[in-house]
């Protein structure tokens, strides 16, 4: 009988005894490696929340911020440049707010140009733009056959070049300017170089200043959302004997505080009338930075003296590459309809029929720049995870596909 007890009782604890590997609640138990990843990530998180509310009572709110889920809420916003050919090399359909432009490119080949465009353009959607003209240059009669309203533009002609950028850092700060225009880096001559003799050496004086304007200047854009344009012009580098010998006046600084950079050239001539006479530029415009879509993508212009960019001719060819308007041989064709026999008879067609050019124009914006607006929040809400957060390993599959006409954002070169 007392063996058989302890029989039952060795029996018995062999029973409660664990076997090889299984987990028990007792000391030596094996945790779930996914539990502790877990466990760990959140103490990471709360530790990171902390540190974000610390960081926003010292210096304000939004200091600290996730960028997928505020780039796509808030967008990249832009101003047209005037063309539609030029906002589709942008990429963006346009100049991003709140960013450094560089238009740089040889004499008369269009720089002021397609500044002034600029400018007509945040106007007409009821902006205030302002022009710094340190050349001291600008003609207002061609400003105004640009579309450019003269009575509303505010203008100033600095003495020198740290007034010039004390003046646009004024305007910047206020917050109520939508687009500045500096014409241009060269002119902006330092105050010391102006007080001295001519013969003086001055090296690296408007390097200095410009990197200095610029470190102080960047942080205040993007958040009064004012765009900064400067013009540049192109100096010749001595002694290279191989690559590119040409450079832009100012330093190197511009070059990258600049999140578009763009290069405009006189390729040919356009003659017409009855005598065959100019009467304006083809220049060929070449985004060779950008940090909002992807460079080095050009487009065409066709500027015509004393007018500016014809439009016309823009959306012409934007129509015929977008197959909006077909073309066939001499003939050009929208909806069915032949619109002009020969490229000057279509293009007067388009500024005759303004309502047929409204509509070609809409259309192509939309293949260009995807403006369906339904798709685009289907795709959005559909990678969007059940906290109702974007998870930042999709930010950037979302950014890539995102496209809304309000916002105007593609951001496939994001990083």
């Amino acid at each position: 009988m007392a063996k058989r007890q302890n029989r039952s009782a060795a029996e018995l604890m062999t029973e409660q005894e664990p076997k090889f590997g299984q987990k028990t609640g007792a000391v030596g138990e094996k945790k779930d490696p996914d539990m502790e990843i877990q466990k760990e990530r959140e103490d990471k998180l709360r530790a990171l929340e902390a540190a974000r509310l610390q960081i926003e009572k010292q210096f304000g709110q939004g200091s600290l911020m996730k960028l997928g889920a505020h780039t796509i809420a808030q967008g990249i916003e832009v101003i047209s440049s005037g063309s539609i050919l030029l906002d589709e090399a942008l990429g963006i359909g346009g100049y991003p707010r709140g960013r450094i432009i560089e238009i740089y490119g040889p004499e008369s080949s269009g720089k002021t140009t397609l500044a002034l465009h600029a400018i007509a353009e945040a106007q007409k959607k009821g902006g205030i733009a302002a022009f710094i003209d340190a050349e001291h240059a600008l003609d207002p009669i061609y400003a105004r056959n640009l579309g450019v309203d003269i009575n509303e533009l505010y203008i100033s002609q600095p003495d020198n070049g740290e007034q010039a950028l004390d003046i646009a850092e004024s305007l910047i700060r206020s917050g109520a300017v939508d687009i500045i225009v500096i014409d241009s880096v060269a002119a902006l001559t330092p105050q010391a170089e102006i007080e001295g003799e001519m013969g003086d050496s001055h090296v690296g004086l408007q390097a200095r200043l410009m990197s200095q304007a610029l470190r102080k200047l960047a942080g205040t854009l993007s958040k009064s959302k004012t765009i900064l344009v400067f013009i540049n012009q192109i100096r010749m580098k001595i002694g290279v004997m191989f690559g590119n010998p040409e450079t832009t006046t100012g330093g190197n600084a511009l070059k990258f505080y600049s999140s578009v950079r763009i290069e405009v050239r006189r390729i040919d001539t356009i003659e017409g009338g009855q005598n065959e006479e100019a009467i304006g530029n083809r220049v060929r415009v070449k985004v060779v930075k950008n940090k909002v879509a992807p460079p080095f993508r050009k487009a065409e212009l066709e500027i015509i003296f004393g007018k500016g960019i014809s439009w016309s001719a823009s959306l012409l060819d934007a129509g015929v590459k977008c197959n909006v308007i077909e073309k066939r041989g001499a003939w050009y064709t929208w909806s069915g309809e032949k619109i002009g026999q020969g490229r000057e008879n279509a293009k007067a067609y388009l500024e005759q029929n303004a309502e047929v050019a409204k509509e070609i124009e809409t259309r192509v914006r939309e293949i260009l720049f995807n403006t369906d607006k339904s798709k685009t929040t289907e795709a959005n809400t559909s990678q969007t995870n059940h906290s109702g957060t974007i998870d930042t390993f999709e930010t950037a599959a979302i950014l890539e596909n995102y496209e809304d006409n309000d916002t105007k954002i593609r951001t496939e070169d994001l990083f």
